[in-house]
């Protein structure tokens, strides 16, 4: 097992700027995901960690080594690509063990190896089996379990569940998961979806626009985001954001929303300084209340979206659609004013 360091890491693709300077260090044996929209550069990082494509600046080392100079080969790395890339014509083992057989392994060796692995990934009962005589979830097993079993210093995993349907994908995750607590090497794994990278990982890379935006726990992500990007990003459903004005003094602030609506709160250390800001608020922290008071707003209930355990509503607030996660499944009529009360330490101020 290896840490990953990666020092002023850029990549320009022509005159675009793909990667913009980036650091990040990766501890020996941890599970970290990164995250970010469509174009983010999170699979170009990921390639250029394998040696599949080159930095234009910057450095690379994997336990310790500096890699930039090394192949893909050299770099004792594995990687699970969102295509399974299995040989059809051969069976299970024969894919698990093609790696090995071609680095000159012995069959002993070999066979020894992929039935480690495959007891790990319950893939025992499988081996005889071609490709194609697998489901969906069987095949990433099958290609997971080929690269597990090189015993690489490094994971990569890119997007290697976006083929899968919604509840496979579940279960692969809980795979995955599991494989990582049963084989605690280090992974980096690329993933749009923001609650595969929450539900998956020990930290979570933020990227947009080719910048780290933040690197953090899960938690820590979704109870203090950096700033708007983040703080929209991370959450199901989103953050919901008001622009407001904010003034304060030495011991509390006042939140002015467009409306004329006001929200009081303590003053905080690291609040943004007064004036124009984003006033972020997440659904599941808005409660309906029979009551308006200096923690709540007032707003008209537009949409009524039933799932059965929860309510979600759209809400106008300040003039502004508002999501709004009820719990409680109390009754609402379209068109009906409601109080909506939240606790002033779930308020989240960003600068405009």
């Amino acid at each position: 097992m290896a840490g990953v360091e990666l020092l002023n890491l850029s990549k320009s693709f022509g005159s675009v700027e793909v990667l913009k300077s980036l650091n990040l260090t990766i501890q020996d044996g941890e599970f970290v995901a990164l995250v970010g929209p469509s174009g983010c550069g999170k699979s170009t990082l990921l390639r250029i960690i394998a040696g599949l494509e080159e930095e234009t600046a910057g450095e690379v080392y994997i336990g310790g080594e500096y890699v930039n100079d090394l192949s893909p080969k050299e770099r004792n790395i594995a990687m699970v690509f969102q295509s399974y890339a299995l040989y059809p014509h051969m069976s299970v083992e024969e894919n698990m063990g093609f790696n090995l057989r071609i680095s000159g392994i012995s069959k002993p060796d070999i066979k020894a190896r992929v039935q480690e692995t495959a007891e790990i990934l319950d893939l025992v009962h499988l081996l005889d089996r071609k490709p194609s005589q697998l489901s969906g979830g069987q095949r990433q097993r099958v290609a997971m379990g080929r690269a597990l079993v090189r015993n690489p210093d490094v994971f990569l995993f890119d997007e290697p569940l976006s083929n899968l349907d919604a509840k496979l994908r579940v279960q692969m995750r809980e795979e995955i998961k599991r494989l990582h607590q049963r084989v605690r090497t280090t992974k980096i794994y690329v993933t749009h979806d923001q609650i595969e990278a929450m539900t998956l990982a020990d930290r979570v890379v933020i990227l947009n626009q080719g910048i780290i935006q933040q690197v953090g726990t899960p938690r820590e992500l979704y109870q203090n985001p950096a700033n708007a990007f983040v703080a929209g990003f991370i959450g199901s459903p989103a953050m919901n954001f008001l622009p407001a004005t904010l003034t304060s003094d030495g011991t509390s602030s006042r939140i002015e929303l467009e409306d004329g609506s006001i929200l009081v709160a303590d003053k905080r250390a690291n609040q943004p300084s007064d004036g124009k800001i984003l006033l972020g608020m997440r659904p599941e922290h808005l409660h309906l209340s029979a009551e308006k008071d200096e923690h709540s707003l007032k707003g008209r209930v537009d949409l009524i979206e039933p799932t059965g355990a929860q309510n979600h509503l759209r809400v106008t607030l300040a003039g502004k659609s508002t999501t709004v996660v009820d719990n409680s499944l109390t009754e609402v009529e379209l068109g009906e004013f409601v109080n909506l009360k939240i606790d002033p330490d779930n308020l989240h101020l960003f600068s405009q």
